[in-house]
Protein backbone atom coordinates (compact mmCIF):
# COMPACT_ATOMS: atom_id res chain seq x y z
CA UNK A 1 0.00 0.00 0.00
CA UNK A 2 1.25 3.43 -0.91
CA UNK A 3 0.49 7.05 -0.07
CA UNK A 4 2.23 10.35 -0.78
CA UNK A 5 1.97 11.57 2.82
CA UNK A 6 1.38 9.34 5.84
CA UNK A 7 0.59 10.58 9.34
CA UNK A 8 1.18 8.08 12.14
CA UNK A 9 -1.18 8.88 14.98
CA UNK A 10 -4.77 10.05 14.73
CA UNK A 11 -4.84 12.39 17.73
CA UNK A 12 -5.18 16.16 17.84
CA UNK A 13 -1.80 16.81 16.19
CA UNK A 14 -2.11 13.99 13.68
CA UNK A 15 -5.60 14.85 12.45
CA UNK A 16 -4.73 18.54 12.11
CA UNK A 17 -1.54 17.60 10.26
CA UNK A 18 -3.52 15.44 7.85
CA UNK A 19 -6.07 18.20 7.28
CA UNK A 20 -3.32 20.79 6.78
CA UNK A 21 -1.54 18.64 4.22
CA UNK A 22 -4.72 17.72 2.35
CA UNK A 23 -6.03 21.30 2.37
CA UNK A 24 -2.75 22.58 0.91
CA UNK A 25 -2.81 19.87 -1.76
CA UNK A 26 -6.43 20.58 -2.73
CA UNK A 27 -5.71 24.32 -2.91
CA UNK A 28 -3.09 23.79 -5.59
CA UNK A 29 -5.02 21.15 -7.48
CA UNK A 30 -2.85 18.19 -6.55
CA UNK A 31 -4.28 14.69 -6.34
CA UNK A 32 -1.57 13.46 -3.93
CA UNK A 33 -2.92 11.20 -1.17
CA UNK A 34 -2.87 11.69 2.59
CA UNK A 35 -3.37 8.73 4.95
CA UNK A 36 -3.62 8.61 8.75
CA UNK A 37 -2.60 5.36 10.46
CA UNK A 38 -4.18 5.09 13.92
CA UNK A 39 -3.66 1.98 16.03
CA UNK A 40 -6.80 2.40 18.17
CA UNK A 41 -10.34 1.49 17.00
CA UNK A 42 -11.23 5.18 16.91
CA UNK A 43 -9.22 8.32 16.26
CA UNK A 44 -8.42 10.91 18.97
CA UNK A 45 -9.18 8.77 22.01
CA UNK A 46 -7.15 11.04 24.26
CA UNK A 47 -8.97 14.16 23.06
CA UNK A 48 -12.21 12.48 24.15
CA UNK A 49 -11.15 12.56 27.81
CA UNK A 50 -9.49 15.99 27.76
CA UNK A 51 -10.83 18.47 30.31
CA UNK A 52 -12.93 15.75 31.99
CA UNK A 53 -14.71 15.20 28.70
CA UNK A 54 -15.36 18.91 28.06
CA UNK A 55 -12.21 19.55 25.99
CA UNK A 56 -10.56 22.89 26.66
CA UNK A 57 -8.93 22.94 23.22
CA UNK A 58 -7.16 26.31 23.25
CA UNK A 59 -6.52 29.49 25.21
CA UNK A 60 -7.11 32.93 23.74
CA UNK A 61 -4.15 34.68 25.33
CA UNK A 62 -1.83 36.57 23.01
CA UNK A 63 1.68 35.28 22.31
CA UNK A 64 3.41 37.31 25.01
CA UNK A 65 1.26 35.76 27.73
CA UNK A 66 0.67 32.38 26.05
CA UNK A 67 4.41 31.81 25.73
CA UNK A 68 4.91 32.16 29.50
CA UNK A 69 2.89 28.95 29.91
CA UNK A 70 5.19 26.90 27.64
CA UNK A 71 7.64 25.00 29.85
CA UNK A 72 10.25 24.12 27.24
CA UNK A 73 11.48 26.38 24.39
CA UNK A 74 8.77 28.93 23.51
CA UNK A 75 10.65 30.33 20.51
CA UNK A 76 10.57 26.94 18.82
CA UNK A 77 6.76 27.09 18.84
CA UNK A 78 6.50 30.69 17.63
CA UNK A 79 6.21 29.95 13.87
CA UNK A 80 3.54 27.31 14.54
CA UNK A 81 1.61 29.59 16.90
CA UNK A 82 1.41 32.51 14.48
CA UNK A 83 0.50 30.17 11.63
CA UNK A 84 -2.47 29.00 13.71
CA UNK A 85 -3.31 31.47 16.48
CA UNK A 86 -5.98 30.58 19.06
CA UNK A 87 -8.51 32.77 17.24
CA UNK A 88 -7.72 31.08 13.91
CA UNK A 89 -8.24 27.71 15.58
CA UNK A 90 -11.62 28.82 16.88
CA UNK A 91 -12.49 30.07 13.38
CA UNK A 92 -11.50 26.66 12.01
CA UNK A 93 -13.87 24.77 14.30
CA UNK A 94 -16.71 27.24 13.86
CA UNK A 95 -16.17 27.14 10.10
CA UNK A 96 -16.84 23.41 10.22
CA UNK A 97 -20.03 23.90 12.25
CA UNK A 98 -18.87 23.57 15.87
CA UNK A 99 -19.97 26.52 18.06
CA UNK A 100 -17.33 27.63 20.58
CA UNK A 101 -17.64 29.25 24.01
CA UNK A 102 -14.86 31.06 25.90
CA UNK A 103 -14.86 30.77 29.69
CA UNK A 104 -12.88 32.11 32.65
CA UNK A 105 -9.14 32.29 32.03
CA UNK A 106 -9.59 32.70 28.23
CA UNK A 107 -10.22 28.96 27.91
CA UNK A 108 -12.13 27.85 24.80
CA UNK A 109 -14.53 24.87 24.79
CA UNK A 110 -17.06 23.46 22.35
CA UNK A 111 -20.36 25.14 23.24
CA UNK A 112 -21.84 21.71 23.93
CA UNK A 113 -19.01 20.96 26.41
CA UNK A 114 -18.66 17.60 24.66
CA UNK A 115 -15.15 16.57 23.64
CA UNK A 116 -16.70 14.25 21.08
CA UNK A 117 -17.76 17.33 19.08
CA UNK A 118 -14.11 18.36 18.72
CA UNK A 119 -13.18 14.88 17.52
CA UNK A 120 -16.13 14.58 15.14
CA UNK A 121 -15.39 18.01 13.67
CA UNK A 122 -11.72 17.15 13.12
CA UNK A 123 -12.56 13.84 11.48
CA UNK A 124 -15.23 15.42 9.26
CA UNK A 125 -12.81 18.18 8.25
CA UNK A 126 -10.26 15.56 7.22
CA UNK A 127 -12.79 13.58 5.21
CA UNK A 128 -13.92 16.77 3.46
CA UNK A 129 -10.39 17.15 2.08
CA UNK A 130 -10.05 13.53 1.00
CA UNK A 131 -7.94 12.24 3.90
CA UNK A 132 -8.09 8.48 4.44
CA UNK A 133 -8.12 7.44 8.13
CA UNK A 134 -7.10 3.85 8.79
CA UNK A 135 -7.97 2.71 12.33
CA UNK A 136 -6.62 -0.43 14.05
CA UNK A 137 -3.52 0.08 11.93
CA UNK A 138 -0.67 -0.31 14.41
CA UNK A 139 2.76 0.53 13.04
CA UNK A 140 5.55 -1.61 14.46
CA UNK A 141 8.56 -0.39 12.50
CA UNK A 142 9.62 2.65 10.49
CA UNK A 143 12.42 2.31 7.95
CA UNK A 144 14.00 5.09 5.93
CA UNK A 145 15.79 5.05 2.59
CA UNK A 146 16.56 8.01 0.30
CA UNK A 147 13.55 7.11 -1.85
CA UNK A 148 11.15 7.28 1.10
CA UNK A 149 9.74 5.49 4.14
CA UNK A 150 8.53 1.93 4.68
CA UNK A 151 6.10 1.22 7.53
CA UNK A 152 5.50 -2.32 8.76
CA UNK A 153 2.19 -2.92 10.53
CA UNK A 154 1.20 -5.38 13.22
CA UNK A 155 -1.29 -7.09 10.91
CA UNK A 156 1.48 -7.77 8.38
CA UNK A 157 0.61 -4.89 6.11
CA UNK A 158 3.24 -2.60 4.64
CA UNK A 159 2.83 1.05 3.68
CA UNK A 160 5.28 3.24 1.78
CA UNK A 161 5.38 7.02 1.44
CA UNK A 162 7.62 9.86 0.34
CA UNK A 163 6.85 12.04 3.37
CA UNK A 164 6.06 10.98 6.92
CA UNK A 165 4.64 12.81 9.92
CA UNK A 166 5.07 11.20 13.35
CA UNK A 167 2.29 12.42 15.65
CA UNK A 168 2.06 9.56 18.12
CA UNK A 169 1.95 11.62 21.33
CA UNK A 170 3.95 10.86 24.45
CA UNK A 171 3.44 8.27 27.17
CA UNK A 172 0.50 9.68 29.12
CA UNK A 173 -2.77 7.74 29.26
CA UNK A 174 -1.38 4.66 27.48
CA UNK A 175 -4.89 3.14 27.29
CA UNK A 176 -5.66 5.78 24.65
CA UNK A 177 -2.77 4.55 22.52
CA UNK A 178 0.07 6.81 23.70
CA UNK A 179 2.75 4.24 24.45
CA UNK A 180 5.90 5.99 23.24
CA UNK A 181 6.10 4.33 19.82
CA UNK A 182 7.14 7.54 18.08
CA UNK A 183 9.94 8.12 20.58
CA UNK A 184 11.39 4.70 19.84
CA UNK A 185 11.22 5.19 16.07
CA UNK A 186 12.76 8.65 16.31
CA UNK A 187 15.62 7.31 18.40
CA UNK A 188 16.17 4.43 15.99
CA UNK A 189 16.34 6.98 13.17
CA UNK A 190 19.11 8.84 14.99
CA UNK A 191 17.18 11.52 16.88
CA UNK A 192 18.04 12.54 20.43
CA UNK A 193 15.28 11.92 22.98
CA UNK A 194 15.11 14.31 25.94
CA UNK A 195 14.36 12.11 29.00
CA UNK A 196 10.63 11.92 29.63
CA UNK A 197 8.68 12.20 32.86
CA UNK A 198 5.01 12.73 33.83
CA UNK A 199 3.77 16.31 33.95
CA UNK A 200 0.43 17.78 35.05
CA UNK A 201 -0.01 14.87 37.41
CA UNK A 202 -0.94 14.17 41.03
CA UNK A 203 1.71 14.65 43.70
CA UNK A 204 1.45 12.13 46.54
CA UNK A 205 2.10 13.54 50.04
CA UNK A 206 3.94 11.33 52.51
CA UNK A 207 1.44 9.29 54.50
CA UNK A 208 -1.28 9.68 51.82
CA UNK A 209 -1.00 6.14 50.43
CA UNK A 210 -0.35 2.80 52.11
CA UNK A 211 2.56 1.77 49.91
CA UNK A 212 5.47 4.16 49.87
CA UNK A 213 9.04 3.14 49.30
CA UNK A 214 11.97 3.85 47.04
CA UNK A 215 9.75 3.83 43.94
CA UNK A 216 8.64 7.41 43.26
CA UNK A 217 5.86 6.22 40.97
CA UNK A 218 2.85 5.57 43.20
CA UNK A 219 -0.02 4.11 41.21
CA UNK A 220 -3.34 5.88 41.53
CA UNK A 221 -5.02 2.63 42.57
CA UNK A 222 -2.76 2.24 45.65
CA UNK A 223 -5.00 2.15 48.75
CA UNK A 224 -5.22 5.20 51.00
CA UNK A 225 -3.39 5.55 54.27
CA UNK A 226 -5.12 7.43 57.09
CA UNK A 227 -4.18 10.88 55.78
CA UNK A 228 -5.47 10.07 52.30
CA UNK A 229 -8.77 8.83 53.71
CA UNK A 230 -9.23 12.13 55.55
CA UNK A 231 -8.24 14.41 52.66
CA UNK A 232 -9.68 12.68 49.60
CA UNK A 233 -12.44 14.75 48.04
CA UNK A 234 -11.50 18.05 49.71
CA UNK A 235 -11.09 21.13 47.51
CA UNK A 236 -9.44 24.37 48.61
CA UNK A 237 -10.19 27.64 46.81
CA UNK A 238 -7.93 30.68 46.51
CA UNK A 239 -4.96 29.35 48.44
CA UNK A 240 -1.29 30.17 48.16
CA UNK A 241 1.01 27.27 47.31
CA UNK A 242 4.78 27.14 47.53
CA UNK A 243 6.96 24.39 46.12
CA UNK A 244 10.18 23.76 48.02
CA UNK A 245 13.07 21.80 46.50
CA UNK A 246 15.83 20.90 48.93
CA UNK A 247 14.25 23.40 51.32
CA UNK A 248 14.51 26.29 48.84
CA UNK A 249 11.53 28.05 47.25
CA UNK A 250 11.31 26.84 43.64
CA UNK A 251 7.82 27.95 42.58
CA UNK A 252 4.91 29.94 43.99
CA UNK A 253 1.30 29.85 42.77
CA UNK A 254 -2.16 31.03 43.81
CA UNK A 255 -5.49 29.37 43.06
CA UNK A 256 -7.39 26.16 43.67
CA UNK A 257 -6.09 22.79 44.78
CA UNK A 258 -7.85 19.42 45.06
CA UNK A 259 -7.12 16.32 47.13
CA UNK A 260 -8.09 13.32 45.00
CA UNK A 261 -7.67 9.56 44.85
CA UNK A 262 -4.23 10.30 43.36
CA UNK A 263 -3.00 13.01 45.72
CA UNK A 264 -2.58 16.76 45.25
CA UNK A 265 -4.19 17.89 42.00
CA UNK A 266 -6.38 20.75 40.77
CA UNK A 267 -5.16 23.73 38.74
CA UNK A 268 -2.41 24.77 41.16
CA UNK A 269 -1.42 21.18 41.95
CA UNK A 270 -0.86 20.59 38.24
CA UNK A 271 1.04 23.88 37.86
CA UNK A 272 3.70 22.82 40.36
CA UNK A 273 3.79 19.14 39.39
CA UNK A 274 6.23 19.45 36.48
CA UNK A 275 9.02 20.98 38.53
CA UNK A 276 8.17 18.74 41.50
CA UNK A 277 8.35 15.50 39.51
CA UNK A 278 11.55 16.51 37.73
CA UNK A 279 13.13 17.35 41.09
CA UNK A 280 12.04 14.05 42.63
CA UNK A 281 13.42 12.11 39.65
CA UNK A 282 16.72 13.94 40.11
CA UNK A 283 16.88 12.82 43.75
CA UNK A 284 15.86 16.07 45.46
CA UNK A 285 13.61 16.48 48.50
CA UNK A 286 10.30 18.11 47.60
CA UNK A 287 7.71 19.74 49.85
CA UNK A 288 4.51 21.71 49.26
CA UNK A 289 3.38 24.49 51.60
CA UNK A 290 -0.28 25.56 51.54
CA UNK A 291 -1.33 28.99 52.80
CA UNK A 292 -5.08 28.82 53.35
CA UNK A 293 -5.32 32.51 54.28
CA UNK A 294 -3.27 33.95 51.45
CA UNK A 295 -2.88 37.71 51.64
CA UNK A 296 -3.61 37.87 55.39
CA UNK A 297 -0.48 38.45 57.52
CA UNK A 298 0.08 36.04 60.42
CA UNK A 299 -0.35 38.78 63.02
CA UNK A 300 -3.69 39.86 61.54
CA UNK A 301 -4.86 36.26 61.26
CA UNK A 302 -3.94 35.59 64.89
CA UNK A 303 -6.11 38.52 65.98
CA UNK A 304 -9.00 37.10 63.97
CA UNK A 305 -8.54 33.60 65.41
CA UNK A 306 -8.62 35.00 68.95
CA UNK A 307 -11.76 37.01 68.21
CA UNK A 308 -13.51 33.93 66.84
CA UNK A 309 -12.41 31.91 69.86
CA UNK A 310 -13.99 34.46 72.19
CA UNK A 311 -17.25 34.19 70.23
CA UNK A 312 -17.20 30.40 70.53
CA UNK A 313 -16.09 30.36 74.16
CA UNK A 314 -18.78 32.84 75.28
CA UNK A 315 -21.58 31.30 73.24
CA UNK A 316 -24.19 29.89 75.69
CA UNK A 317 -24.31 26.71 73.60
CA UNK A 318 -20.62 26.09 74.41
CA UNK A 319 -20.95 26.07 78.19
CA UNK A 320 -20.95 22.29 78.55
CA UNK A 321 -18.55 21.59 75.70
CA UNK A 322 -14.97 20.44 76.20
CA UNK A 323 -12.09 22.46 74.78
CA UNK A 324 -11.54 20.01 71.92
CA UNK A 325 -15.18 20.32 70.87
CA UNK A 326 -15.00 24.12 71.00
CA UNK A 327 -11.79 23.96 68.99
CA UNK A 328 -13.63 22.06 66.28
CA UNK A 329 -16.29 24.76 66.16
CA UNK A 330 -13.55 27.39 65.87
CA UNK A 331 -11.90 25.54 62.99
CA UNK A 332 -15.25 25.28 61.25
CA UNK A 333 -15.27 29.06 61.04
CA UNK A 334 -11.83 29.04 59.43
CA UNK A 335 -11.97 26.19 56.91
CA UNK A 336 -14.32 23.71 55.20
CA UNK A 337 -15.78 21.24 57.71
CA UNK A 338 -14.56 18.23 55.75
CA UNK A 339 -10.98 19.48 56.10
CA UNK A 340 -10.98 19.59 59.92
CA UNK A 341 -10.15 15.89 60.63
CA UNK A 342 -7.03 16.01 58.45
CA UNK A 343 -6.02 19.45 59.73
CA UNK A 344 -6.19 18.40 63.38
CA UNK A 345 -4.42 15.10 62.68
CA UNK A 346 -1.55 16.91 60.91
CA UNK A 347 -1.30 19.63 63.58
CA UNK A 348 -1.63 18.02 67.01
CA UNK A 349 0.17 21.03 68.50
CA UNK A 350 -3.02 23.13 68.27
CA UNK A 351 -4.16 21.33 71.45
CA UNK A 352 -1.83 21.71 74.44
CA UNK A 353 -2.00 19.63 77.63
CA UNK A 354 -0.82 21.28 80.83
CA UNK A 355 -0.28 18.92 83.76
CA UNK A 356 -0.58 20.55 87.19
CA UNK A 357 -0.55 17.28 89.09
CA UNK A 358 -1.15 13.56 88.77
CA UNK A 359 -4.88 14.03 88.30
CA UNK A 360 -5.02 17.67 87.33
CA UNK A 361 -4.68 18.25 83.59
CA UNK A 362 -5.71 21.38 81.72
CA UNK A 363 -6.43 21.39 77.97
CA UNK A 364 -5.55 24.57 76.08
CA UNK A 365 -6.40 25.56 72.51
CA UNK A 366 -3.25 27.13 71.07
CA UNK A 367 -4.38 30.08 68.94
CA UNK A 368 -0.91 30.89 67.64
CA UNK A 369 -0.35 27.34 66.40
CA UNK A 370 -3.72 27.37 64.62
CA UNK A 371 -2.84 30.62 62.86
CA UNK A 372 0.62 29.34 61.90
CA UNK A 373 -0.82 26.06 60.57
CA UNK A 374 -3.39 27.96 58.48
CA UNK A 375 -0.58 30.02 56.98
CA UNK A 376 1.80 27.12 56.40
CA UNK A 377 0.48 23.56 56.08
CA UNK A 378 3.45 21.48 54.98
CA UNK A 379 3.26 18.31 52.89
CA UNK A 380 6.45 16.38 52.18
CA UNK A 381 6.06 14.68 48.80
CA UNK A 382 6.69 10.94 48.62
CA UNK A 383 6.09 10.47 44.88
CA UNK A 384 3.71 11.05 42.01
CA UNK A 385 1.10 9.36 39.84
CA UNK A 386 2.76 8.13 36.65
CA UNK A 387 1.92 8.03 32.98
CA UNK A 388 -1.24 6.01 33.60
CA UNK A 389 -3.10 9.19 34.60
CA UNK A 390 -0.85 12.20 33.96
CA UNK A 391 -2.21 14.81 31.55
CA UNK A 392 0.93 15.30 29.47
CA UNK A 393 4.43 13.91 28.95
CA UNK A 394 7.42 16.19 29.46
CA UNK A 395 10.47 15.44 27.33
CA UNK A 396 10.49 13.82 23.91
CA UNK A 397 12.16 14.31 20.54
CA UNK A 398 14.72 17.09 20.94
CA UNK A 399 13.63 20.26 19.19
CA UNK A 400 17.30 21.03 18.50
CA UNK A 401 17.10 18.48 15.68
CA UNK A 402 13.81 19.76 14.19
CA UNK A 403 13.34 22.90 12.04
CA UNK A 404 10.90 25.24 13.81
CA UNK A 405 9.50 26.74 10.58
CA UNK A 406 8.58 23.38 9.04
CA UNK A 407 8.71 20.78 11.86
CA UNK A 408 10.99 18.77 9.55
CA UNK A 409 13.83 16.66 10.87
CA UNK A 410 17.29 18.15 10.44
CA UNK A 411 18.59 14.60 10.06
CA UNK A 412 16.15 12.93 7.67
CA UNK A 413 14.52 14.77 4.73
CA UNK A 414 10.75 14.30 4.52
CA UNK A 415 10.34 13.31 8.17
CA UNK A 416 8.25 15.66 10.31
CA UNK A 417 7.23 15.63 13.99
CA UNK A 418 4.36 17.39 15.74
CA UNK A 419 2.51 17.43 19.03
CA UNK A 420 3.43 15.73 22.27
CA UNK A 421 6.05 13.45 20.71
CA UNK A 422 8.26 16.54 20.66
CA UNK A 423 9.96 17.94 23.76
CA UNK A 424 7.10 20.42 24.25
CA UNK A 425 4.76 20.77 27.21
CA UNK A 426 2.75 23.53 28.83
CA UNK A 427 0.66 24.44 31.83
CA UNK A 428 -2.93 23.30 32.09
CA UNK A 429 -5.55 25.57 30.51
CA UNK A 430 -5.79 24.66 26.82
CA UNK A 431 -2.14 25.39 26.03
CA UNK A 432 -1.03 21.80 25.36
CA UNK A 433 -3.84 21.05 22.93
CA UNK A 434 -3.21 24.28 21.08
CA UNK A 435 0.44 23.30 20.59
CA UNK A 436 -0.73 19.94 19.24
CA UNK A 437 -3.03 21.65 16.73
CA UNK A 438 -0.66 24.40 15.61
CA UNK A 439 2.42 22.19 15.24
CA UNK A 440 0.29 19.62 13.45
CA UNK A 441 -1.01 22.16 10.94
CA UNK A 442 2.44 23.53 10.15
CA UNK A 443 3.93 20.04 9.74
CA UNK A 444 1.11 19.04 7.40
CA UNK A 445 1.32 22.17 5.28
CA UNK A 446 5.08 21.82 4.78
CA UNK A 447 4.72 18.16 3.92
CA UNK A 448 2.45 19.21 1.08
CA UNK A 449 5.16 21.49 -0.36
CA UNK A 450 6.47 20.19 -3.64
CA UNK A 451 3.62 17.73 -4.09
Amino acid sequence: MKADIIVIGGGAAGLMAAWGAADALVSKGSDASVVVLEKMPRAARKVMITGKGRCNFTNLKDWNEFSTHIRTKPNFVKPSFFNLTPQKLIDFFEGYGMPVIVERGDRAFPESHRASDVVDTLVSACYSKGVKIETEAEVLEVQYRPEGFTLKLKDGGVWTCRKLIIATGGLSYPTTGSTGDGLRWAEALGHKIVPTFPSLTALVPRGYKQQEGKDLHIDRSTPFAELGEKLNGVSLKNVGVQLLVQGTLAQEEFGDIDFTDGGLEGPVGFQISRKAVKSLVNGSRVSVLIDMKHGVPLEELLVRVRELWKEVDHDPRSIRLREKEKCRILLGKLMPWDLIPAFTACHPQIITLERKGRSDTKVWVNMLEIAKALKCWRFDIAGYVGYERCVVTAGGVSTDEVVAKSLESRLIPGLHFCGEVLDLDCDTGGYNLHLAFCTGLLAGQYCAEGK
